[in-house]
C-alpha cells in the first residue's frame, strides 16, 4: 500500500519536509505496514486548499506560509491546541474527512524547553506567532506580540499583551523570535535600529526561517546567541510523521536529522 502525502505553500521550493518525510518512510516502511511519498505543492488560491488536497487524493499534508489559518477553516475536524490556536499545519484523511492538527506549537517548545526562559517576544503575528504564542503562555513562559499592523493583532489581544512599533516600549526580553515573513524575503521583520535596542537587552534569538542566516540572526548574532528553525522543522516534522502513522514513532526525530545532514 503506498499512501500519498506533501506539503503545502507559496513559497514552497525551499521546503525541505520532503526530504525528511521520504527518507523516515522509506527507512521505517516495514515497520509502519505501508509506503509513503511525499511531495510539496505550490498553492496559489488559499480557497482551493482542501479541494487540492482531495484532488492530489492525499493521506495526509503539512501546510506553511501563508496558509496555516486557512487550513483550519478548511479542516472538517481539529484536534488538540490547534483549537485553541485557530492554525493548523497538518491534515490527516480519516474516514473520508480532514482531521486538522498544530504540530508546530510543541515542535517549537521542544526546541527551547531546556533554556529556562521566563518570557518571549514574538515579532509578527501570524499562525505560526499565534502557535508559539499559546504553547508558551500554556509552559508559563510570557509571551508578548509585537506586529507591524494593528488588523492582524486585533483577534490576539484578548489573549496576550500585543503591540505595533508605535505604541510599544523596548523592555528585557529572554528570547525574541521572529516568525515573520521577512526572512523569506530576505528582508528585516523591523527597522534595523529598533531591532538593535531590542536585541541588546535580550538572551537569545529564534528565527523559525531554516537552510540559510537571515538577515535577522545576522544582525542579532552581534548581540546574543542565535538559533535558526531547523530543530523546530525536525520536531514538529517528527510529530507529523507520527500523526500520519498512527503510531508513536521514537526514531523519527534522529532519521529526520540526519536526512538532512
Amino acid at each position: 500500500m503506498n499512501k500519498q502525502f506533501c506539503v503545502f505553500g507559496n513559497p514552497i521550493a525551499h521546503s525541505l519536509s520532503p526530504q525528511m518525510h521520504n527518507f523516515a518512510f522509506e527507512f521505517l516502511q516495514n515497520d509502519i505496514g505501508f509506503r509513503g511519498s511525499y511531495g510539496r505543492y505550490l498553492l496559489k488560491d488559499a480557497d482551493n486548499l482542501a479541494k487540492s488536497f482531495y484532488d492530489l487524493r492525499l493521506d495526509g499534508a503539512n501546510i506553511t506560509l501563508p496558509f496555516k489559518e486557512n487550513a483550519f477553516e478548511q479542516s472538517d475536524r481539529v484536534e488538540g491546541i490547534a483549537q485553541k490556536i485557530q492554525a493548523v499545519n497538518t491534515w490527516v484523511l480519516r474516514d473520508k474527512k480532514i482531521y486538522g492538527y498544530n504540530t508546530d506549537a510543541e515542535g517549537f517548545y521542544q526546541t527551547i524547553k531546556d533554556f529556562n526562559f521566563k518570557n518571549a517576544l514574538i515579532l509578527g503575528a501570524g499562525g505560526s506567532a499565534k502557535a508559539i504564542a499559546f504553547i508558551l503562555q500554556e509552559k508559563k513562559i510570557t509571551p508578548t506580540i509585537l506586529n507591524r499592523s494593528l488588523e492582524r493583532i486585533r483577534l490576539l489581544q484578548k489573549d496576550f499583551d500585543c503591540f505595533t512599533p508605535h505604541n510599544f516600549k523596548a523592555q528585557r526580553f529572554d528570547l525574541i523570535i521572529n516568525t515573520t515573513s521577512a526572512s523569506l524575503k530576505n528582508t528585516l521583520p523591523f527597522e534595523k535600529e529598533f531591532l538593535q535596542d531590542l536585541l541588546c537587552n535580550a538572551k537569545y534569538a529564534y528565527d523559525l526561517m531554516y537552510a540559510k542566516q537571515t538577515p535577522f540572526l545576522q544582525l542579532a548574532k552581534s548581540f546574543v546567541p542565535i538559533k535558526d528553525g531547523r530543530d523546530m522543522l525536525i520536531a514538529q516534522g517528527a510529530l507529523a510523521f507520527e500523526l500520519f502513522c498512527a503510531k508513536k514513532i521514537p526514531q523519527a526525530f534522529s532519521l529526520m536529522q540526519k536526512a538532512l545532514q
